[in-house]
């Protein structure tokens, strides 16, 4: 049998009437399919088939000879599979404590003579894993410092002449921090492009640059990219492979036939250096890996097809810790991963639960809605499974607006139509009239805690949860003449198509710096839990309402308590609650949940089993509050 390439078509000709059935079978397992009126077989060329071919036909005693074509293509291969293991063997050496001490000493020198930013003892060992493995992932937990890392690593390649682009693509909030960073870690302010939002005719025209119009750094979102994606391998292709492609929170892309992730593996092979960021590798799963290391090792995956398979069978029969060995074996040497405790930050205050008994008019209304909902629980084995679901989470929802903002019991709910109150009730009257009834009881307290802050010269952040509430906050803060400003869902992020709106970076930047006057920054957590930091001139946070999503949650946390400042600066956390409300189950359930994540992000390879990655707790505390259920 003659193997031969053809118009990217691997083509098996002269199939050996010798081949069994189960031979055959496998062929057709690996995609090839027989071409009509022919002894034929092709299927569309990968770069990994060859070596599958090679080595079946060569333990079976099957002959055949590969075409010159395909003999480069196996040697390209072959020595891609060497380079793998011999990548494999410097990343477990390194994390065993086994590595060159010359080639770490010149790499600390160049860190500490040719980076702005001196990197931390942790910071650096990671620096020099990601050097090692030239294609890497980086576990850290939030508030670690990643960034640093990647841009040290990516300012030696530049240097040795190996890159000189670095291409980012993450979530938009990330993008005003890769370019503060930037300048903060290499101590230059970057040549960057942003190539999300607008008009895509208009966005399209920046990536066909030659020369000097090819930016230092590329930003873009990943809805961006899978809009963009020929466009961006064009611009790719332009910078001859000396890309640093980086994937910033990369749990976006571990969906397996996503439409995000597919776009970010077509892209993987055009750039020289590739590297993942995020604290969430395997937020429920250790199937969630896949995609991230197809896309650092494109043309030799370290997790095989078969591993892939052992892998899923382990899991689906709940044999975690056989998983798990089969993750480590092949990815452990390729990814690095600080702990939250090798941080050596100050420990943070978390202060009592400031108990605020309800206004007459609040507390009118949580009564009124608590009690329907109970009435309404005894009705409830008349509906569907799903019906039912879908109103215990609405309820839910309805019972976290009282304790936020009367007022916010006046907006519908997604996939909630129930109505609790009639709508010629007193009460109905009495929620849309509030504003000129009363003032919420903890926006009172909140007022006197922040102003003692402000008194102190501290700088505050403020969450909640919902947008209502965040406008009432700030309207009342205002109002008392504090300056504030708000970062929420609507709050546009930079764009090129965007001039004169005040974007949340500008917003950012106001606030962490110390003589501007801005000492209050009022967000949400699914807008500015993640990629913002806050740390370096802000120690105190105040949760004015939560939420059951713990990731949201840990994330608002890790905004003041990060290295970089919280090594000095202690950062304190303080909770607004109505006392005998739905605020005592959020804060103990987040709570509960909170220690177990802590206790599983202390260990380097571990899946997150727990359900704090979806805001979907509704159910489960709707059980506990009106069923009697225990957790």
């Amino acid at each position: 049998m003659n193997i031969d390439i053809s118009d990217n078509i691997l083509i098996i000709d002269d199939i050996s009437l010798e081949l069994k059935p189960r031979q055959i079978s496998q062929l057709n397992f690996w995609g090839f399919i027989k071409v009509p009126d022919s002894n034929k077989y092709q299927t569309r060329l990968n770069n990994s088939i060859l070596p599958k071919l090679e080595n079946y036909f060569r333990k079976g005693g099957i002959s055949y000879s590969f075409s010159p074509s395909c003999q480069i293509v196996v040697t390209g291969v072959n020595e891609e599979i060497a380079k793998g293991q011999r990548i494999k063997a410097f990343g477990k050496d390194y994390k065993e404590g086994r590595f060159d001490q010359t080639q770490f000493d010149i790499f600390s020198s160049f860190t500490d003579n040719k980076v702005a930013r001196k990197l931390k003892e942790h910071q650096l060992k990671a620096a020099f894993h990601l050097y090692l493995v030239e294609n890497g992932a980086n576990f850290s937990v939030p508030g670690s410092g990643k960034t640093s890392v990647i841009l040290s690593v990516f300012e030696k390649l530049r240097t040795e002449r190996k890159v000189n682009v670095l291409f980012v693509v993450g979530p938009a909030a990330c993008f005003g921090p890769w370019k503060l960073e930037f300048e903060l870690t290499l101590g230059r302010k970057p040549d960057y492009k942003i190539l999300a939002g607008g008009n895509q005719a208009q966005r399209k025209l920046e990536y066909y640059g030659t020369g000097p119009q090819i930016a230092e750094l590329y930003l873009t979102t990943f809805q961006s990219l899978l809009n963009d994606k020929d466009d961006v391998k064009k611009l790719l292709k332009q910078c001859g492979g000396k890309v640093y492609l980086v994937i910033d929170e990369a749990h976006y892309i571990k969906q397996i036939g996503g439409s995000w992730a597919n776009a970010v593996l077509e892209i993987a092979e055009y750039a020289g250096y590739r590297c993942v960021l995020t604290g969430t590798p395997m937020p429920k799963s250790y199937l969630d890996v896949f995609n991230l290391f197809d896309f650092l090792w494109p043309h030799h995956n370290p997790i095989s097809s078969d591993t892939k398979n052992r892998i899923k069978i382990q899991e689906e029969t709940n044999n975690t810790g056989a998983a798990k060995k089969l993750i480590v074996d092949s990815i452990g040497p390729l990814f690095y991963r600080v702990r939250k405790s090798d941080l050596s930050l100050v420990p943070a205050i978390f202060h009592n639960p400031n108990a605020i008994e309800m206004n007459r008019y609040e507390r009118e209304i949580y009564h009124a809605i608590e009690n329907r909902i109970r009435d309404y629980s005894q009705e409830d084995y008349l509906k569907s499974v799903d019906l039912v679901n879908q109103l215990r989470r609405g309820r839910i929802i309805r019972l976290r607006q009282c304790v936020s903002y009367t007022k916010l019991l006046l907006k519908s709910i997604d996939s909630y139509s129930e109505s609790l109150l009639d709508e010629d009730s007193a009460i109905i009257k009495i929620i849309r009239d509030y504003d000129n009834l009363e003032k919420p009881a903890k926006l009172e307290y909140l007022y006197k805690l922040v102003q003692g802050l402000i008194n102190n010269k501290q700088k505050v952040v403020i969450w909640s949860n919902f947008i209502g509430t965040l406008k009432l906050i700030h309207n009342s803060l205002s109002k008392s003449g504090i300056y504030c400003k708000l970062i929420f869902g609507e709050t546009p992020i930079e764009q090129t198509s965007i001039e004169e709106e005040e974007t949340r970076e500008t917003i950012r930047n106001e606030f962490v710096d110390p003589q501007s006057g801005l000492g209050v920054l009022i967000a949400n957590p699914a807008a500015c839990g993640e990629s913002i930091s806050l740390h370096k001139t802000c120690f105190h946070a105040i949760y004015y309402d939560l939420s059951y999503n713990c990731a949201q949650y840990l994330q608002s946390l890790d905004r003041i308590h990060r290295v970089g400042g919280s090594e000095i600066n202690q950062a304190n956390y303080y909770f607004l609650q109505y006392n005998d409300t739905i605020d005592q189950d959020i804060r103990g359930n987040l709570e509960k949940k909170a220690q177990k994540m802590y206790d599983v992000i202390e260990e380097e390879c571990d899946i997150y089993s727990l359900d704090m990655f979806e805001d979907d707790d509704e159910s489960q505390a709707y059980e506990r509050l009106f069923l009697n259920k225990d957790d």
